[in-house]
C-alpha cells in the first residue's frame, strides 16, 4: 500500500473503530471521519475531510443500522445507506481513488438453503435491507473502481451489538429467550477489519490488476441467534458472571418491526479464491471477546 492513508467514514461505528486499531497495529496511517464533523449525507463535509486527507483509498463503514427504527424512519435510512454511498463514490470517480463499501446480508431475503454467493438475486424484506441495495447500486453507478464487502451479524467490543446485548440481559434476567430459526454467521468487527486492510493492500499495489466487485466476508461456520447466545452464556459462566437460563423461541414469538432473513449464510468462496483472505470460525471469538468486555468492567 503507499504512503498514503486509508480515509474511512463511520468513526463511532464498530467496523470503523476496528480499522481503525487494526491499521495502527500495522503501521498503516488512518485517517478516519465521523459525525458530526465527517456526514455521510453532507457532501460539503466530505469533500473536506477527503480533501484534506488525501487517501489511497476510502473504505465506508457509516451506515443506519437501526433495522427496526428504519421501518418509521425510511428517509434517514435512505439517505445515510443509498444517497451518502452515492455522494462518497462521486468523490472518490473526480478524484481517481477506488473504494471499499461495506454493505450487509439483509439485502437478500432468507429463502435461499445454500449460501448466498455474490451475483445471487438480492430480494430485500425491510426498509434497512432496501436503502442499503440501493447504496450498493448507486455505489456500482458512479465508481467502476469499487468493492462492495458484505457482511453479517457483527459484533466486538464496541458499539451495541448482540453479544453485549446478551451479557448485560443475562446478568439481568434469569431466562432470555432467543430466536432459534434464523440462520447465520457471528463475525466479529476484528475480522472484518484485518479483511478490509488485505483487500485495501491488494487493489492499491502499483501494477497489481484489482479485482473490483462484490466480496462476502463473514466468519466460517453457521449458528443461529440461539446457538450464539448459547456460546455467548458459556463463555459468561466461565467468566465467573451470572448467566441465565436460555430458552429458544421462534421468530413468530418474538416479532419485530422489520423482517429479518431466516438464513443469511454467505459463501466466502470468491474472497478466498481472489485475495487469499479466509476468516476464522466463528467460534473462536466468542471466549476471547467475553473475557476482554469482562475485565474491561473490572
Amino acid at each position: 500500500m503507499s504512503g498514503q492513508p486509508i480515509a474511512v467514514i463511520g468513526a463511532f461505528g464498530q467496523v470503523a473503530r476496528a480499522v481503525l486499531r487494526a491499521g495502527v497495529a500495522r503501521g498503516q496511517d488512518v485517517a478516519i471521519g465521523g459525525r458530526p464533523t465527517v456526514n455521510l449525507t453532507s457532501p460539503a463535509t466530505l469533500d473536506v475531510f477527503l480533501d484534506q486527507a488525501r487517501p489511497s483509498i476510502v473504505i465506508n463503514a457509516a451506515a443506519y443500522t437501526a433495522v427496526d427504527k428504519a421501518e418509521s424512519e425510511p428517509e434517514a435510512a435512505f439517505a445515510l445507506n443509498a444517497e451518502g454511498p452515492r455522494s462518497l463514490a462521486s468523490w472518490c470517480a473526480r478524484r481517481g481513488v477506488p473504494l471499499i463499501h461495506v454493505s450487509t446480508d439483509y439485502v437478500f431475503d432468507g429463502t435461499a438453503t445454500v449460501p448466498y454467493r455474490e451475483d445471487d438475486a438480492r430480494n430485500p424484506m425491510s426498509v434497512y435491507g432496501h436503502s442499503k441495495s440501493q447504496g450498493e447500486d448507486a455505489v456500482r453507478a458512479t465508481l467502476p473502481e469499487h468493492v462492495i464487502v458484505r457482511t453479517a451479524w457483527v459484533y466486538g467490543t464496541d458499539g451495541q451489538n448482540f453479544l453485549k446485548t446478551m451479557l448485560r440481559v443475562g446478568a439481568e434476567r434469569d431466562v432470555v429467550r432467543v430466536v432459534a430459526d434464523q440462520v447465520g454467521t457471528p463475525t466479529h468487527a476484528d475480522d472484518i477489519a484485518s479483511a478490509l486492510l488485505d483487500i485495501a493492500a491488494a487493489v492499491t499495489v502499483k501494477g497489481a490488476a484489482p479485482a473490483w466487485g462484490t466480496y462476502h466476508v463473514v466468519s466460517g461456520g453457521t449458528t443461529t441467534w440461539h446457538g450464539f447466545a448459547d456460546a455467548i452464556f458459556a463463555a459468561a459462566k466461565a467468566a465467573g458472571l451470572k448467566t441465565p437460563t436460555l430458552e429458544a423461541i421462534t421468530t413468530a414469538e418474538y416479532p419485530t418491526p422489520a423482517a429479518r432473513p431466516r438464513y443469511s449464510v454467505l459463501d466466502t468462496s470468491k474472497l478466498r479464491e481472489t485475495f487469499g483472505v479466509a476468516l476464522p470460525d466463528w467460534r473462536l471469538r466468542v471466549a476471547p471477546t467475553v473475557r476482554e468486555l469482562t475485565e474491561n468492567r473490572k
